[in-house]
């Protein structure tokens, strides 16, 4: 439970970090209705589902035959939240000028198809290399031959219903002008919150990898 309740917790700070799946989820919460804009939480979570797959399939099966390997796997990881931490710690106010640009007024398409925007969304997951790193850090916690592969799929797919929730919800309430200009104004606050979380866990990978070194 206590290794679910860390993977889940740094999962969904990470999802409240601003990159490019949010970006997409918010342009298109901008430009369609919410039954079309819908499509891009889908594709989104279909990408990442991917990107999980594979870190439980390759390169769960690699890492279990390699001690050495594993704790490679697990320092790079915690590295990468690391950075991840910092790298939101140093972000400007004007590194979220994105956000503002995507929320500004701008006049509702219907010339697209929830599947258009699924497409959208999958291939903004599939092709951000960001993603792979990220699912291969937090795994790094539990590809090991003492966790049950049942715990590894659950905890799988939990992740893929998460990011479908909270990219569902993020359409549905940016989908009012008001309160999409609001949530713009505070995420600067927000990412600096999720990257002292994440670094901290970040650092407490490393820690325990270099330990049992």
């Amino acid at each position: 439970m206590s290794v679910f309740l860390a993977v889940a917790l740094a999962h969904f700070l990470a999802l409240l970090s601003p990159g490019p799946d949010f970006l997409m989820v918010v342009r298109s919460a901008a430009r369609h209705p919410v039954r079309v804009a819908l499509g891009v939480p889908a594709g989104i979570a279909i990408a990442n589902g991917v990107y999980i797959a594979l870190c439980l399939l390759g390169v769960a099966t690699v890492l279990s035959q390699s001690a050495g390997l594993l704790m490679i796997v697990r320092i790079a990881g915690g590295l990468f939240l690391l950075w991840l931490g910092v790298m939101a710690l140093r972000a400007r106010r004007s590194d979220y000028a994105f956000l503002m640009q995507a929320a500004a007024a701008e006049p509702i398409e219907r010339a697209s198809s929830f599947w258009r925007e699924a497409v959208i969304g999958f291939a903004s997951g599939i092709l951000n290399p960001k993603n792979l790193l990220f699912y291969l850090s937090l795994f790094s916690l539990v590809l090991t031959p003492e966790v049950a592969i049942a715990f590894k799929v659950g905890l799988g797919l939990w992740m893929v219903l998460v990011v479908f929730a909270w990219d569902a919800l993020i359409v549905l309430v940016l989908s009012h002008g008001a309160v999409r200009m609001w949530f713009n104004r505070t995420v600067f606050y927000i990412d600096k919150f999720t990257g002292l979380v994440l670094g901290a866990i970040g650092a407490k990978i490393v820690h325990g990898a270099a330990t049992h070194s």
